[in-house]
Parts: structure tokens; sequence; C-alpha cells
């Protein structure tokens, strides 16, 4: 039997790095629970940073341009595309990993494996989210969208790496961070340098956050034959996430050089790097409590450089004017 817990005098099962007490397991419809935990929107923090690549490329696109402020209306349909479609990826890689979820404690009690949503069911809830997240794309010029689609291939392909690869996390940071080039494109209509930079230390990123949150599966993922950077690095994890994260920050910095970015945003970083010495200095690898609390820490991550970069840009105008 599924582990359960209370919520609302109702039984639900417990998806352990899910928020105890979220929103989906209090005020949600019943019915639309497991539809809603399939999507991970009890877990949201995976938007989050999914969202996030996507407002720094259009905030540093807006401030090469000199504007006083962001696109609001992009920003908006950057989030609603980034909610959306890491429901669809999340759904799609559960379709996917529905035999070894089983196998594994914390994704056991998973939609699809415990049986609360059927296969079926669960391709079409998936192609509503791709529809919705078409819709959301199209609102964008030709050359971000054709950009956009392009990200198919590899989301495709992300769910089986770990069969094969120890860095499936290598692929996710291609895959998940894919917003830091449609970003830029759906205000520029093309590509160029900050882009690109931001894209790479993106990817570097989700490697050292993604090889945190891959140390609570570890023990499951050995005994099933899968393969992660949690088990490549084991005990030199720390080390490497130095030069993950290292090498993001200074990604980063480069990008936001070639983009006009000053003093304000050169601040935020310098406070995202005092972030990421915190989360390797204090990371526990056999704790899986103390892996989940850091892995969701990037989120500040992501505020701290989003108000840097738009701090940035009206500082930038009121200097000007």
């Amino acid at each position: 039997m599924p582990a359960t817990q209370q919520h609302s005098g109702q039984d639900t099962p417990v998806v352990p790095d899910a928020p105890p007490g979220n929103w989906v397991d209090r005020h949600a419809p019943r019915a639309w629970r497991p539809y809603l935990r399939l999507a991970r929107a009890d877990r949201p923090v995976g938007a989050w940073l999914l969202l996030f690549p996507c407002w720094w490329s259009q905030a540093l696109a807006e401030l090469s341009l000199g504007r006083a402020y962001p696109n609001l209306w992009y920003a908006l349909l950057f989030a609603i595309g980034a909610f959306v479609m890491r429901g669809a990826g999340c759904v799609y890689n559960d379709i996917v990993d529905r035999d070894y979820d089983a196998g594994v404690a914390r994704t056991r009690n998973r939609p699809i494996p415990s049986g609360q949503v059927t296969v079926a069911a669960a391709k079409a809830f998936m192609i509503v989210l791709c529809l919705i997240g078409l819709a959301v794309l199209l609102q964008f010029n030709a050359f971000a969208v054709v950009l956009g689609m392009a990200s198919l291939g590899l989301v495709a392909i992300y769910p089986f790496m770990k069969r094969f690869t120890y860095w499936p996390q290598l692929v996710l940071g291609l895959t998940f961070k894919w917003g830091a080039l449609v970003g830029w494109a759906a205000v520029m209509g093309a590509l160029a340098w900050p882009a690109l930079l931001l894209y790479a230390g993106c990817i570097l990123w989700t490697i050292g956050y993604d090889t945190i949150y891959a140390h609570q599966d570890k023990e499951d993922d050995e005994v099933l034959g899968l393969k992660s950077t949690a088990l490549r690095f084991g005990d030199g994890t720390k080390s490497w996430l130095v030069a993950f994260y290292g090498g993001a920050a200074v990604l980063w910095a480069c990008a936001g050089y070639l983009a006009g970015a000053g003093i304000i945003a050169a601040a935020a970083l310098a406070c995202v790097a005092a972030h990421f010495v915190w989360q390797i200095r204090t990371l526990d690898i056999s704790d899986s409590q103390n892996c989940l609390v850091r892995f969701r820490s990037n989120c500040t991550v992501g505020w701290l450089l989003v108000a840097g970069l738009v701090a940035e840009m009206a500082w930038g105008a009121m200097t000007a004017g």
C-alpha cells in the first residue's frame, strides 16, 4: 500500500520531495490532484528553474537596447510557457520512466506507478499541456518560434540518458535551459554572444544543482542500473560543484558585460556567488533532506539575478535621462 498523509480529511499519497501542506493537497479539487501532481504543480521549483533563464535572457536583451523595464507581456508569456511545458516534460518523463519510478522510494508514489493515472490519460494530459505551450510560443517572432521548437529533440531524448551515460544532467541542462536562447530571440529576432554565454552558464548551473538533487536517489539508481553525475562524482561532488558553479558565474558575468550590464547586476551576481559557496560548504550528500533544501534554494539564484537585471535597467534609464 502506498504511504499516505492527511490533508483536509482526505488521504493523499506522500511524495517525499513535495512540500508538506502544498496547495495541491490542501486546496485543489480531489479529481484534479493526480494530474496536478503529475505535472509537478505541487513542486513548482522546477518550473521556476525553467523560467528564470527566459527572464534573464529577455532582460539582458532589453538592457542592451537601453530599455527602462522588461516587456511585461513577454514576461507573462514566458511564465505561462515555463509552467505548462515543465508540466508536459514531467508527464513525458514519468510515462517513459514509469517502471523505474516504481522501484525508487522517492518516486514510487507518483501518479502513474501508483496507479492514480493511466498511461493513456497521462498522454492525453500531456498533449493538452503541449498545445497550450504552442499557443504561447506562437505569440513571439518567427525566429523565436522555430528556435523554441528546436528544443523538442532534446526533450525527447532526455529521459533515456540515465540508462546510457553518467551525464544525464548535461542533457538536462541543454534541454532545460533552452529558454536562455529563446528569451533573447523573442526580443531581438536573432541570437548573439550574450545569449550563448548565458545558456552555457545555465547548463553548468543545471549540472551542479541537479547533481545535488540526484544524490537523493543514488542508492536506488545503483540497484536499478541507472546512472547520474551523483554516482559519477561520489565523494568528489563538492570539487565538481566548485567547477560548475564557478564556471556558471564567470559565463554569466561575461554575458552581462557584453549586454552592457553594470555595477548593480555585478553586485547581484556576487550575491549569487556567495549563495553558491553556501550551498557547497553546507552540502551533505549523505543526507537527502539536506540535498533537497540546497536544490530548492536555487530559486534564490534566480530571483537575485532577476532583481539585479531589472534594477540595472531602471538605473540605466534614470541616469541616461
